[in-house]
């Protein structure tokens, strides 16, 4: 079979006004960028249409280090509806290039079902992670400098939370010192990088309802805290407004097109590891707006995305899915087990959700092996379908598609159980998520956690949902424990507020907000050959 940058650069293309114009959205609200992209107006949202539209969450059970396929099962699942005269509309979040440069070599979906263009997409898009590290950076350069101008006056704080960022995995930056030299060169201070999509701006920009809520939120942004104990936030440095102007067009979802020229808004780029793991609420929003059936994922297994989908976005969206698409694969059962699956299946009925299982086929999938498997959930009461877009397009997931359609069509509307109220203690939260969806027995608190977590409910960050940031590979902090153990322990090592995105980061076991790099960077195998780019994937 052709590689996926192959197939990509073989597919023809609309023009872009052309896609929009197929379902309903006028060429005054685009903005191209070149023929094949474009932003779009983020004031198009039709609160009317988005109640009518059905929303579809695709996730998945545990991963392998290769992933489960979640964004080319969402491809194709678009696909197939387009295919049944369905009118389907894709929101997905963005690649970073840390990891299309580290490991993966891209995140645009795969074979005959990719978002295009592909090299556009993994490289710089539309600009709008470096939009975000600019902003996110130069909050840091303001808050130095004003540090640095005022220290004759007394100003000092005691703990500086606002670090830097940096849309790269480069582990030399996790901790630095700054400042160092002479007097004129700044005030000598310890901070140290992110990446970008662990940036609470990048979560603020997809968690925004309209250029004010953006604006609205960045004023909220704690930096540091004072000798008294009280936040010291960017309404306070006053430079709210310049940085929501570097964000302007940022905050406006990007349009671009599938390999069978199916719409889809790509738009922010969370990891659900270390933050929330979902697009911008505009985009799917707009994407809702204009589409009958609109398909959108959360990242990594639904321990993770589908759960931080859930009671973070839907609830401060107000969303409800008509359905949720489980992804399994061969690999990932051999990894993980049928218990994993059934772990996420429970945890899943736990939020009241209409579940449809399906097999994302790799070559090796025999029909016998796909029988057993189909055989293993119908047991359970559940659908069962297979997805081939990866090799077939939408032909592949016609018979997808349509599972989907019918497990909508023949169940109500699920009525959304959130795992905690906004009033419940944030240490109740974090309980639940451990507890409930981990299986955890216990969950510890470091001394740093604990303070954090008393000056959190202090600057009124108490009605927050939490976002716990762990290791992807396992419903434990230990990403060599695989399938779905009971009774571990989660630490909780460090809490940050995020109060601009209303929510809180408990950072658990050893995950780091800033990846390293592998031995073998997928940066090796990306060049340029006869004025075609090779290596993205």
């Amino acid at each position: 079979m052709k590689s996926d940058i192959q197939i990509a650069r073989e597919t023809p293309l609309k023009p872009i006004s052309e896609i929009a114009d197929g379902i309903g959205i006028p060429s005054a609200s685009l903005e191209p960028y070149g023929r094949f992209m474009a932003k779009v107006s983020e004031t198009l949202i039709d609160d009317e249409k988005v109640k009518a539209s059905k929303l579809i969450l695709v996730t998945a059970m545990s991963p392998t280090k290769s992933g489960n396929g979640k964004t080319t099962v969402s491809i194709g699942l678009a696909l197939g509806l387009s295919r049944l005269g369905k009118k389907a509309v894709i929101a997905l979040r963005e690649p970073s290039l840390g990891p299309c440069f580290g490991m993966k070599g891209g995140a645009a979906g795969g074979g005959y079902a990719q978002v295009l263009p592909m090299e556009k997409i993994n490289l710089h898009f539309t600009g709008d992670f470096h939009a975000i590290t600019s902003a996110h950076n130069m909050i840091t350069a303001l808050l130095d400098n004003y540090i640095y101008q005022h220290q004759e006056e007394g100003v000092c704080f005691k703990e500086i939370l606002w670090k830097r960022v940096l849309d790269v995995n480069d582990r030399n930056l996790r901790f630095v010192t700054t400042g160092e030299g002479g007097p004129k060169d700044g005030v000598t201070l310890q901070s140290g990088f992110d990446i970008t999509p662990a940036s609470e701006i990048m979560a603020i920009l997809c968690l925004s309802t309209s250029l004010d809520d953006l604006r609205h939120r960045i004023e909220n942004i704690i930096l540091a805290v004072r000798t008294d104990g009280t936040p010291f936030t960017v309404k306070d440095l006053g430079v709210a407004g310049s940085i929501t102007v570097l964000l302007m067009d940022a905050i406006r979802p990007n349009l671009v097109q599938t390999t069978e020229q199916t719409p889809a808004f790509v738009h922010g780029g969370p990891f659900a590891n270390i933050a929330h793991g979902c697009n911008s609420i505009i985009a799917t929003k707009t994407a809702m707006t204009f589409g009958d059936y609109t398909i959108t994922e959360a990242g990594f297994g639904a321990d993770l995305g589908a759960e931080k989908f859930f009671d973070i976005k839907c609830r401060k969206a107000g969303l409800v899915p008509s359905a949720t698409v489980l992804i399994i694969t061969s690999a990932a059962l051999e990894l993980h087990g049928w218990d994993n699956v059934h772990r996420h299946l429970s945890n899943l009925r736990r939020f009241g959700q209409n579940v449809i299982v399906c097999l994302n086929k790799f070559p090796n999938d025999t029909d016998e092996t796909i029988a057993l498997m189909r055989e293993h959930i119908e047991a359970l009461g559940l659908p069962f379908a297979v997805n081939r877009s990866f090799s077939e397009g939408s032909a592949g997931s016609e018979d997808f598609a349509a599972t989907v359609v019918a497990a909508i069509e023949h169940a109500p509307r699920p009525h959304l159980n959130l795992l905690y109220a906004d009033s419940d203690s944030l240490t109740t939260k974090i309980e639940r998520v451990c507890k409930d969806i981990y299986g955890a027995g216990e969950v510890t608190y470091s001394d740093k956690a604990v303070a954090a977590l008393a000056s959190a409910e202090k600057m009124g960050a108490s009605s927050f949902p939490v976002c716990i940031a762990k290791t992807q590979y396992s419903f434990t902090t230990d990403s060599k424990v695989m399938g779905a153990p009971t009774g571990h322990t989660v630490h909780i090592r460090d809490i940050v507020v995020n109060a601009g995105a209303e929510m809180v980061v408990a950072i658990a076991g050893t995950i780091l907000r800033m990846p390293g790099l592998p031995k073998s960077p997928q940066a090796e195998r990306i060049d340029i050959v006869n004025g075609q780019i090779e290596g993205l994937s």
